[in-house]
C-alpha cells in the first residue's frame, strides 16, 4: 500500500492528512494521468501494487513523476 499526501512533515493521522494541499495532489493526479499512469482520485484513498506490476512498470511511473 501507499499514498502520496502534499504537506510539511510525516503523516502520522488523518488530523495530519487532512493538513494536505489537496489542490497540488489534483494537479500531481491530472499530470500522471496525461502520463498514462492511474492513480486513485483521492489523496486519502490508498494505492497498491502487485505482481502484475513489472520493475519497468515502477520505472515509466517513477519517470512520469519526475516530468
Amino acid at each position: 500500500m501507499f499514498g502520496f499526501f502534499f504537506t510539511e512533515g510525516p503523516v502520522y493521522n488523518f488530523g495530519d492528512a487532512k493538513k494536505s494541499n489537496t489542490a497540488k495532489f489534483a494537479r500531481f493526479y491530472r499530470g500522471m494521468l496525461e502520463e498514462g499512469v492511474y492513480f486513485a482520485p483521492s489523496q486519502f484513498e490508498a494505492g497498491f501494487t502487485s505482481l502484475a506490476h513489472t520493475p519497468e512498470d515502477i520505472q515509466e511511473t517513477i519517470a512520469a513523476a519526475e516530468k
